[in-house]
């Protein structure tokens, strides 16, 4: 019997964002200097296991192929725990990443359809000319443990 086997490669690009700004003022910024049209998907990306809803943005490009999707990297909650008394009464907040093992990483820009690496590197060069954004800069999809988190 022949074993057959298959190379799953990652067929997107990955950009990790660090920005305080909120996700609508980003996605604007963005949409400004990139000339895309990015705009927010009715829906969230949610997992089973979690209460984590983290937003996400979407630009289809027809004219090259190309996808677009901005996603918040934190999920922030506020927990409401009035029945407990003591020292440890009251309410508190829990953050919940998409990608845990980038917790710096505020936002990341995923470009599905494109082959070129030199896209990516303009895409970088103009997104850290945003005065808004710390920095930006490329991740390799497949070096990240929670990599299936961004298949959706």
């Amino acid at each position: 019997m022949q074993l057959l086997t298959i190379d799953l490669e990652d067929d997107y690009f990955l950009i990790g964002i660090h920005t305080p700004e909120e996700d609508y003022r980003l996605a604007y910024l963005i949409n400004t200097f990139l000339k895309t049209k990015l705009i927010r998907s009715n829906y969230h990306l949610d997992f089973n296991n979690s209460n984590a809803k983290f937003p996400l943005f979407e630009y289809k490009d027809k004219n090259n192929f190309i996808n677009y999707y901005l996603i918040n990297n934190k999920y922030s909650q506020l927990v409401n725990k009035k029945q407990n008394k003591g020292l440890f009464d009251g309410n508190y907040s829990t953050i919940s990443y998409l990608i845990p093992e980038k917790k710096k990483v505020d936002y990341f820009l995923k470009i599905e359809g494109c082959n070129q690496q030199n896209l990516i590197i303009n895409l970088v060069k103009k997104l850290n000319s945003i005065h808004q954004i710390i920095t930006s800069y490329a991740i390799e999809p497949n070096i990240l443990k929670s990599k299936d988190h961004l298949i959706f």
